[in-house]
């Protein structure tokens, strides 16, 4: 991840901190009170200066104030370039370590930058990409029978998908979907 720069926080060590005001939505989009944040120049300000505290909650490092972020599912979303995953802020992913499904059908993938949710725009390549351990095409009933918390014989590039309660994310990965004073 990039270093956030705190420098501000020395010279005015006592602004309080905002909760509730910024989130992260299921498609990477920045949102300030439920508004979708368009103007470009914020969006880059924002990813710049997105990082995670040593409790697991995400923030915008604004000048002396922290603005905590609420994560709709993770605190990543990822979506596939030509050169392999990206965040939503632009960073890479790196390597895949591991993939998990929730009860949902979310698709999550457990990266070198950390845990985030699949963008749905790239779930049907995805899933086309999906194969059984006998190199057959994962089919529907496969998919059927890992929604169902069956065991899983579907693979991605060799890495098997497993099931995940959307309710353990945030501990198993250590974040805070919202943070609190």
């Amino acid at each position: 991840m990039m270093a956030v720069d705190l420098s501000a926080i020395a010279k005015w060590p006592n602004v309080p901190a905002c909760y509730g005001w910024l989130s992260l939505d299921r498609r990477g989009d920045w949102r300030l009170q439920g508004e979708r944040v368009s103007h470009r120049g914020l969006i880059e300000f924002i990813n710049r200066q997105y990082g995670c505290d040593e409790a697991g909650n995400w923030f915008l490092q604004n000048g002396p104030q922290r603005v905590y972020v609420s994560l709709a599912c993770t605190p990543w979303v990822f979506r596939r370039e030509a050169a392999g995953w990206l965040g939503h802020t632009g960073q890479p992913a790196g390597a895949v370590k591991a993939i998990h499904v929730d009860e949902e059908g979310n698709v999550l993938l457990a990266t070198e930058l950390g845990i985030g949710l699949l963008d749905d725009r790239d779930l049907a390549q995805f899933l086309a990409e999906c194969a059984l351990e006998d190199g057959r095409p994962a089919d529907e009933a496969a998919f059927l029978a890992l929604l169902a918390g069956g065991d899983s014989a579907i693979r991605w590039h060799d890495i098997p998908l497993d099931n995940i309660a959307a309710a353990d994310l945030p501990q198993r990965y250590g974040f805070i979907a919202t943070p609190r004073p």
